[in-house]
């Protein structure tokens, strides 16, 4: 029995269509079934042809593909430009960098030279990285690098166009990557022996030394097998270490005393931060312990025969052997309250610091220029370097440490450290140490030799 609830009742399309009302739907659907029966013996007729049914056309059509030698020459006529990149080499100088990226155009190496920012390619550190665009002919279309100024200094790119009328150099701040490093090692020679070993920047080793100055003498007091760790910060742009930044960390075992130090400058503020203790105690003391970076003492506070006049007599300071021209230091913050020569003492400095104290510098080459009586400068600030002027067998410091005028021995007085950190400020501090801390943990851990020492 033919069904039109059966037909439609089961599709839902046939509900959307004729879901109105049953009567329409029934009157609608009349119409419907006598169409069905009035093909019904022969089928539904298709909608339409079955596209395998369908004769099938092909169109075929010779493409001319054009000759090498043609291709050749479509090239020649083009102009072409070639990019290059190249490493600045330890003795380079600016020929043979540019012969070896393939410039060959003396109007551009005269305007690196002549103009006052191009001038800056000119830095020319092992390691560098420079890139140019030339023509086929090896004149230049571009030139770009970065340049450093210094340790606290933003890197800048700087980029050499040429222009119609001749060339411009201008620079711009570079999108800068920093990071942090933590590395490890132990003294076998020399602290430079042994972060070069670790492949830590010298700038890193030099700080090193700073923060650590007040109380290890790098040229004496190290022993084979003292150990260190070390964070610091690094600044990349596309994958390369541009510069090395600050030492944020690091810790020393020296001779079975361990050493810590922590960067901490309050955030937001303009003023310097320093280095301390992970307790929060300040490490700048007031004096050096020496005014030579690296030296070895070669003639200490004591009664000794006197090396030209053959005295026996008290010499009432200490002498550092070192190379002429090595810089000496300021012991601590201090006023030139003399600068000039003083009999046997040759070139000398004296320097008046608070409390009564006094420093003394002797035998110096000579001055640093920008000093002069009442000067005022900073612990660590060169002020002269080392000779043998006055009454001296050969280049070394004659260094004196005065209290009231009375000579005392620099190398045993026991000066006070900076004030301490305290308050809000010591707890900011803690959150910074405690970061620190972890990582140096982490340094340790994956040595394994350090930590019976904590």
């Amino acid at each position: 029995m033919f069904s039109i609830d059966k037909l439609l009742g089961a599709s839902p399309r046939g509900q959307l269509l004729f879901g109105a009302s049953r009567r329409a739907r029934i009157v609608s659907l009349s119409g419907l079934a006598l169409a069905a029966c009035a093909f019904g013996a022969a089928g539904v007729a298709p909608m339409a042809p079955d596209p395998s049914d369908l004769p099938v056309t092909s169109i075929t059509e010779e493409l001319a593909l054009p000759t090498l030698d043609e291709q050749v020459a479509a090239l020649e006529q083009r102009d072409q430009r070639y990019l290059r990149e190249e490493k600045v080499r330890a003795g380079d100088t600016l020929a043979v960098l540019l012969d070896r990226l393939g410039v060959h155009d003396p109007a551009a190496a005269a305007f690196i030279k002549d103009d006052n920012t191009a001038r800056r390619v000119l830095d020319l550190r092992p390691g560098k990285r420079v890139q140019v665009q030339t023509a086929d002919d090896g004149s230049l279309e571009w030139l770009s690098t970065t340049v450093v100024a210094g340790r606290d200094a933003p890197v800048k790119n700087l980029v050499v166009l040429r222009k119609d009328d001749g060339f411009q150099a201008v620079e711009k701040m570079a999108d800068i990557e920093k990071r942090v490093e933590m590395r490890a090692g132990s003294i076998t020679s020399s602290l430079f022996a042994a972060t070069d070993a670790a492949q830590i920047p010298d700038s890193i080793a030099s700080q090193m030394v700073e923060m650590f100055s007040t109380d290890i003498d790098f040229g004496s007091d190290l022993r084979r097998g003292d150990r260190f760790e070390v964070v610091y910060e690094t600044f990349w742009q596309g994958g390369e270490m541009v510069r090395a930044g600050r030492v944020l960390a690091a810790d020393f075992l020296n001779n079975g005393k361990m050493l810590q130090s922590v960067w901490f400058q309050e955030p937001g503020s303009a003023q310097g931060g320093g280095y301390y203790s992970f307790d929060g105690r300040s490490l700048k003391k007031a004096f050096l312990k020496s005014p030579l970076e690296f030296s070895r003492i070669s003639s200490g506070f004591s009664m000794r025969t006197h090396p030209i006049s053959g005295a026996w007599k008290a010499h009432k300071g200490v002498d550092f052997a070192a190379p002429s021209g090595t810089p000496i230091r300021a012991a601590g913050d201090g006023t030139v309250e003399f600068i000039g020569v003083q009999n046997g003492y040759g070139n000398v400095i004296q320097l008046k610091h608070w409390n009564g104290y006094s420093t003394l510098y002797a035998h110096m080459s000579r001055f640093n220029a920008s000093i002069k009586r009442g000067t005022k400068v900073s612990q660590g600030e060169v002020i002269g370097y080392v000779g043998a002027t006055g009454w001296a067998t050969g280049p070394h410091l004659h260094y004196e440490f005065r209290v009231n005028n009375v000579p005392r021995n620099p190398l045993s007085i026991d000066v006070p450290n900076a004030q301490a950190l305290a308050g809000a400020q010591l707890q900011r501090f803690r959150q910074v140490a405690a970061d620190m801390q972890h990582r140096i943990a982490l340094l340790q851990n994956a040595d394994g030799t350090r930590l019976a020492s904590r």
